[in-house]
């Protein structure tokens, strides 16, 4: 299939998508008020509560969801062929992840701007609510501490990337600072930011280009350089995740969210002048047929290695986190929470784009070979990605988007400079809000069973912090310890999900009639998949040779799983009790 025409059709759907079931959902499935009272503006507080313009929130929103799930995911579940991962990506997201995510954040909205857990406790028991908190708990623990590694990793693997990423810090402080405290021109504010951001970015490939390495962190006190960059991270992220939103956290997402609509426009442009120069058909296989040793089945494991580019759990923790404190109206979370996901979805399709074509254009080998077409796809698939470290992940979609860009005239130093700022910068934003995310998760949990000061929120963000680096350490000072649980995530995360949109769905049976079926359809299916797979990886797991993370594994998916289980069982007793009581209703002489 041509490429080019492969992108433009998933364009137009996505569009359409947006205008037609997205307006459905606003309209008559959530019914959304413009004069409807919202927690950023009844619970103002100039912290945590601040009400956004509808831009500036999508902007915090989308980086906050897209970090680098969009693109990991994509590039690992391409083994299974192009075809199945563009068919889960395009209506994985339209009828199951947009609505989960837009779920999530009214539900949120319309109570008082907290976690989908209270949520759970209102809608289905208190009981709920624990179970809720634990899988949630976990989930942000090891993507908290996971983070702090990615950007570690980008930071060595792309050591252009580090002075524009800090960089970003005092340029994002100061468009806040023009905007809310001076009363500047948004769009005025915008361009300098954006241009300024640019700038950054051009010394740091400048930079690296005449002092190669200049900007590598030394090992310091006998911490591996991935460890002091995993320090240096968490002190950023508590120092972040304190500050009102409106000084750092908000502006910073809202310019990293313009750096990704000049990246996509890129890879955009790249993807069209590469074709149109015949440049660029898809390698890729469409189904593969001849998958690598160790290759897990596509039944049901693409479906959670391709996770935030179709539905990923862990948007429903940013939905019902910091978005729903700083949504100004109702009508806004249609472009906030539906529009967020069905642009990270086209990001996902760009991905794979990059991953089946781009790469195939020149992959140059450290001896000086170039390898083109099948043979340079292979040189990153011809083996089991998943099993491969995060810069083997993350190397073929920068080298794909650096030869789609090279197409436009860019140099290719140019465009692996923007592609890794581009993946530093939102593995930063997504650390943020997931320690932002985190604290108020502990904070709440803290308020429901009294204990003291822990509700504080530096108390609370310093639990976090510290809990968090402990994983990261727990194996050594490289700060990589949270990869001793990674293999869980993907399938927590998936379940995460289900969860929610279990919650989603109890909300909308409550509000009568079948409205229920948006959200009750797609949680059944995610049920099933995420089940299977955990299963699955439970088998997988007791076949690992190191003891310490065989057990550690065994032990806490089993724990998720049952707890899984539990919470569906309580969500399927308060349904028909539901049901029940409107039939009871519905008859004349029958008590509830």
């Amino acid at each position: 299939m041509n490429t080019l025409l492969l992108l433009v059709l998933c364009g137009i759907g996505y569009i359409a998508a947006y205008n037609t079931y997205g307006r459905f959902l606003a309209r008559k499935i959530f019914k959304l008020r413009k004069d409807a009272p919202v927690p950023s503006v009844e619970l103002r507080d100039g912290v945590d509560y601040v009400p956004a313009r509808k831009g500036i929130i999508f902007g915090h929103h989308f980086t906050s969801i897209a970090g680098t799930g969009p693109i990991v995911g994509p590039a690992i579940g391409i083994i299974w062929g192009w075809l199945p991962a563009i068919v889960w990506v395009f209506f994985g997201s339209i009828f199951m992840g947009a609505v989960h995510d837009f779920g999530s954040l009214v539900v949120s909205m319309r109570n008082q701007g907290k976690s989908i857990s209270e949520a759970a406790a209102k809608y289905i028991n208190v009981r709920v609510r624990f179970i809720f908190f634990a899988v949630v708990f976990l989930s942000l623990l090891i993507v908290i501490a996971i983070f702090g590694v990615v950007i570690a990793t980008v930071f060595t693997g792309f050591p252009s990337a580090v002075i524009p990423v800090w960089l970003q810090i005092p340029i994002a402080v100061a468009l806040g600072y023009a905007v809310y405290k001076r009363g500047g021109s948004v769009p005025i504010a915008t361009a300098v930011a954006v241009i300024g951001m640019y700038l950054c970015i051009a010394l740091g490939a400048w930079i690296e280009h005449l002092w190669p390495g200049s900007s590598a962190m030394p090992a310091i006190l006998s911490i591996p350089p991935t460890g002091v960059w995993v320090i240096i991270l968490l002190i950023y992220a508590w120092i972040a995740s304190t500050l009102p939103v409106t000084t750092l956290l908000q502006p910073r997402d809202y310019i990293n969210a313009w750096q990704l609509f000049v990246a996509m426009a890129l890879l955009v442009a790249g993807t069209a002048a590469a074709s149109l120069q015949n440049k660029l058909p898809l390698i890729a296989p469409a189904i593969n047929t001849s998958l690598p040793a160790n290759t897990p089945p596509i039944w049901p494991f693409m479906f959670v290695v391709i996770a935030c580019g179709a539905i990923s759990g862990f948007h429903s923790l940013v939905a019902s986190g910091t978005s729903p404190k700083q949504v100004s109206r109702e009508p806004d979370c249609q472009f906030v929470g539906y529009g967020s996901m069905i642009l990270e979805s086209f990001l996902a399709v760009l991905v794979i784009i990059c991953v089946a074509a781009g790469v195939a254009m020149a992959v140059k080998l450290a001896d000086g070979t170039i390898l083109t077409g099948k043979q340079a796809w292979l040189h990153y698939y011809d083996s089991w990605i998943g099993d491969k470290g995060l810069s083997d992940k993350i190397t073929p979609v920068v080298i794909g988007a650096a030869n789609m860009m090279k197409a436009l005239g860019l140099p290719e130093t140019v465009g692996i400079t923007l592609m890794g700022v581009f993946i530093a910068s939102f593995a930063g934003t997504t650390l943020d809000t997931s320690v932002r995310i985190q604290r108020y998760v502990v904070s709440e949990m803290a308020t429901n069973l009294r204990i003291p000061l822990l509700p504080n929120r530096w108390i609370a963000t310093t639990f976090v912090v510290i809990t968090a680096a402990a994983l990261a350490f727990a194996t050594g000072a490289n700060g990589t310890g949270a990869m001793i649980l990674w293999p869980l995530f993907g399938s927590a995360n998936q379940l995460l999900g289900a969860l929610a949109l279990l919650v989603i769905t109890l909300y909308l049976k409550r509000k009568g009639g079948l409205k229920f079926i948006v959200t009750g359809i797609p949680c059944l299916i995610m049920l099933v998949i995420t089940n299977w797979a955990m299963v699955k990886n439970e088998i997988n797991f007791l076949a690992k040779e190191d003891p310490l993370q065989k057990w550690l594994l065994v032990i806490i998916g089993a724990g998720i799983f049952v707890l899984a289980m539990w919470m569906t069982i309580e969500t399927v007793i308060a349904f028909f009790s539901l049901r029940r009581s409107e039939e009871s209703h519905r008859r004349p002489g029958l008590s509830v």
